[in-house]
């Protein structure tokens, strides 16, 4: 049902900058490299992930815009215990709204608020894959910020950001863990305007 919620106000808030006057509408897909930042002091790997959605570009003024996305985030953490490596997956369905400072050659400032939902949790040591989302809180608030470039007759652009999870994704409230990571993506918005 939650997963039925973002989608619709994913859709409003795309179907509401649609209507804007200065509107770009992308694809976007890169590499996630994500952890678990845990208060306990257990120190975790970097997993390398993936993630792909859609963009929203509005235009609010000649160098300030609010890019809304919808992106498939998969996220998480590894480690190895007894010389046993465990891989923490953690999918989540991310809903960041960017501010964001366009320079005239392209190159973007941005950061802003996001929400995440969890849409599958796993743990796999060695064969065995277990599923974990009971043990994790379905909502993860956090913050991103980062630069990007576009190549303005193209459309085409690359986008480096750091997102930073505020809320305890555990369950158990015994040990609070964040979601931290990097994304390095390429993006395209069709029928781009400067």
């Amino acid at each position: 049902m939650k997963i039925y919620a973002m989608v619709a106000v994913a859709a409003i808030l795309m179907t509401s900058a649609a209507s804007a006057q200065h509107v770009n509408i992308g694809v976007k897909a890169g590499a996630n490299f994500y952890n678990v930042n845990n208060d306990g002091g257990a120190e975790y790997d970097t997993k390398t992930g993936f993630h792909a959605g859609l963009l929203g570009h509005v235009h609010l003024a000649p160098q300030l815009a609010l890019q809304p996305e919808v992106v498939y985030s998969s996220q998480g953490a590894t480690w190895t215990n007894a010389g046993v490596k465990t891989k923490l997956n953690l999918d989540y369905v991310n809903v960041p709204v960017l501010f964001q400072y366009m320079f005239d050659n392209g190159f973007r400032l941005q950061a802003g608020p996001q929400v995440g939902f969890l849409i599958n949790a796993k743990s796999e040591t060695g064969d065995t894959k277990t599923d974990v989302k009971d043990s994790y809180n379905t909502i993860d608030f956090g913050i991103g910020a980062g630069a990007g470039y576009v190549h303005v007759p193209s459309g085409f652009g690359v986008d480096l950001r750091y997102n930073l999870g505020l809320s305890n994704i555990n369950e158990n409230d015994a040990v609070k863990s964040h979601n931290r990571g990097f994304q390095l993506g390429v993006f395209y918005l069709f029928k781009h305007k400067n």
